[in-house]
């Protein structure tokens, strides 16, 4: 996990072997599913993440932990 300057995400990783991208936000952690190297790359690369992640990672399947 890399820890990210955001309001509301705290630390993002990514496991290229199986396509999941970890987000930890200030409320809990979600692990996306099918995710693109690049997403990974472009979310981390991104002015603002927050608005990255709304507009290109919530459409992929997700599980929500703590």
């Amino acid at each position: 996990m890399i820890p990210v300057s955001s309001s509301n995400l705290v630390a993002i990783g990514y496991d290229s072997s199986t396509s999941e991208l970890t987000i930890q936000f200030n409320s809990g952690v979600y692990t996306y599913s099918g995710v693109p190297e690049f997403e990974y790359q472009n979310l981390l690369n991104a002015p603002s993440k927050g608005s990255y992640h709304h507009t290109h990672i919530k459409r992929y399947p997700f599980r929500h932990g703590y």
